[in-house]
C-alpha cells in the first residue's frame, strides 16, 4: 500500500492549508491519522478519523484543524486554518488496516510570523 501526501507549503500566520493523503487501495475500512514532526521534536498525533468517521484532535489544533475523508476518492484530508508558526513541521498521514500501519512520505508545512 502506498500513501501519497500533498498540500504542504509556506503560509503566513493566520493562513490556511489543506493537506491530502491518497491511498493506493480502498480506505473504506481504514483508520486514518495525521501526525507531525518538528525539528528536534518527537512525532505527535494531530488528528484521527476512524472508519466510522468518529474524530479526535490534539488539544493544540482543536477548533482550527478539521480531518475528513472521502472514501470513493481513497483520500483523507486535513484542513488547517488559523495557522501558527508553532504548526511548522513535516506532516505525515497514517492509515491502518488490520494489522498494519502505513505511512505517507510527509509534506512540509512552514508558517511564517
Amino acid at each position: 500500500v502506498q500513501l501519497q501526501a500533498s498540500g504542504g507549503g509556506l503560509v503566513q500566520a493566520g493562513g490556511s492549508l489543506r493537506l491530502s493523503c491518497t491511498a493506493s487501495r480502498s480506505i473504506f475500512s481504514s483508520d486514518v491519522a495525521w501526525y507531525r514532526q518538528a525539528p528536534g521534536r518527537e512525532r505527535e498525533l494531530v488528528a484521527s478519523i476512524l472508519s466510522d468517521r468518529s474524530t479526535t484532535y490534539a488539544d493544540f489544533v482543536k477548533g482550527r484543524f478539521t480531518i475528513s475523508r472521502d472514501n470513493p476518492k481513497k483520500t483523507a484530508y486535513l484542513q488547517m486554518n488559523s495557522l501558527k508558526p508553532d504548526d511548522t513541521a513535516v506532516y505525515y498521514c497514517n492509515m491502518y488496516w488490520t494489522p498494519r500501519n502505513y505511512w505517507g512520505q510527509g509534506t512540509q508545512v512552514t508558517v511564517s510570523s
